[in-house]
């Protein structure tokens, strides 16, 4: 097992949420009433949410610099990623834009000519869910193939499943969507990082705005697993701070097909709000709801589940219903390239997350001079923070060859991270969803960890 020779062990370093989560599209604080310009969502039991209005945040893509140098250090073994993501099982509504985002970096990072003067690969494998063993077999096919970094998985709790297998191997796991606070203090070795904030963000953030919305009571239907509980006592918390109750938490279990029973007994309590924090099970439980008289202005769903419903529930039955995602919103030039890579892409979930991953595994290489794993794991958090200001691989690594300092700044916001890996500042966005069952994006808002 290989361990780095850096910075200090990893501890839980989650400085309490200095989260002044900054709102930066609605002033926060008290039930506001509707806008008279319209509100985000028709009034239901007591819920007003806030209007939207003009919302700013991430990084677009900046112009690209001119002719990038050449690596004056050349790799005898050229940088190989793999990537851990979901094309089967309840997360699998984001292996598309993951997978394209991780596509799209390294296409970006090969046409500029590659990490320390060679190409670098892709090994594409699916991660599955925690109902199977897939993720395993995966990991131990890509470490078979020389990989020197990981990007995956995008369920936290099949990364639990293979976090000690990657890292013992002496390889960085680089996750663009593991929210779970538990890894801030996972015994990693130094080589576990990720670009999606703790859900102890999310969690403030989502249990807020509901408050703001005017519930004053809520009821929670919950998977039970590292993601869905981590990120309910994170939503509870807030919410109770802000003045509310929570008045019934009905758990399930992964793999479980039947809901009726915790829908019936979070609706028996009569929250003015549901918070759904479940992954694809919402297909199954909104409908148990709505027929039960629940009005889609009622439910908050999480990024686990928000998802394109077009084809799964009749125009209508979710508008109005809104929901978080951590990171800021894709950009149309970024969507643009996404579908130059996917054309069918219709959800841009942590592509902007994925893609931050490869760039910045791709420069702490480059800044490293090597393309072993913990060689680059000890250069992330330098190449996110207190140099110039970059947000491309081109622009970043003509910096760093000419003798510079870089900051990267990415597709996802701003990245700086902790001495445990983690994202210290982040946007949340917040969506709401239209008579088609698609989504679009409200207001974003920010916070530092």
């Amino acid at each position: 097992m290989t361990s780095l020779p850096r910075v200090a062990p990893r501890v839980a370093k989650l400085t309490v949420l200095s989260l002044g989560v900054a709102l930066l599209a609605t002033a926060c604080g008290g039930s506001p009433a509707p806008s008279s310009s319209g509100s985000s969502s028709a009034a239901a039991a007591g819920i007003a949410c806030p209007a939207p209005s003009a919302t700013g945040g991430g990084t677009s893509a900046a112009g690209e610099a001119g002719t990038v140098p050449a690596s004056a250090t050349t790799t005898p073994t050229p940088l190989k990623i793999g990537s851990l993501l979901p094309t089967t099982g309840s997360l699998a509504f984001l292996g598309p834009p993951e997978i394209a985002g991780v596509n799209l970096g390294i296409k970006e990072v090969n046409d500029a000519g590659g990490v320390l003067g060679k190409p670098v690969e892709v090994i594409h494998r699916d991660s599955g869910d925690t109902k199977t063993d897939i993720a395993t077999q995966s990991t131990t096919a890509l470490l078979g193939q020389g990989v020197s970094a990981i990007v995956g998985a995008a369920s936290s709790g099949v990364s639990k499943t293979v976090i000690n297998q990657i890292t013992g191997a002496g390889v960085v796991q680089f996750s663009p969507a593991n929210t779970s606070p538990d890894f801030t203090a996972w015994d990693d070795k130094g080589l576990y990082w990720r670009t999606a904030p703790s859900d102890v963000l999310q969690g403030k953030v989502l249990g807020n705005y509901m408050a703001t919305c005017g519930a004053q009571t809520v009821g929670m239907i919950v998977l039970n697993d590292a993601y869905g509980t981590g990120l309910a006592k994170n939503v509870q918390s807030a919410f109770e701070a802000a003045g509310g109750k929570v008045v019934a938490q009905e758990l399930f279990n992964e793999g479980d097909s039947q809901f009726s029973s915790q829908v019936d007994k979070v609706l028996a309590a009569k929250p003015d709000a549901i918070a759904l924090i479940t992954f694809d099970q919402a297909k199954s439980i909104v409908p148990l709801m709505t027929g039960k008289g629940v009005k889609p202005t009622q439910i908050f769903m999480v990024d686990g589940n928000m998802s394109d419903y077009s084809k799964d529930f009749q125009a209508g039955t979710l508008k109005g219903a809104q929901g978080t995602i951590p990171g800021t919103f894709a950009k149309e030039d970024f969507k643009k390239k996404l579908l130059g890579i996917d054309p069918a892409l219709k959800d841009y979930s942590y592509s902007g997350e994925s893609y931050d991953a490869v760039n910045l595994i791709a420069l702490a290489a480059e800044e490293a001079k090597s393309t072993k794993g913990t060689d680059i794991a000890a250069h992330l958090k330098d190449v996110s923070e207190g140099g110039e200001k970059c947000n491309t691989f081109p622009s970043c690594v003509t910096l760093l060859r000419n003798g510079k300092d870089i900051d990267y700044d990415g597709q996802s916001g701003p990245v700086t991270f902790s001495d445990a890996g983690d994202p210290t500042e982040a946007y949340i966005g917040i969506y709401e969803y239209q008579d088609d069952n698609t989504y679009k994006p409200v207001k974003e808002e920010f916070g530092k960890l």
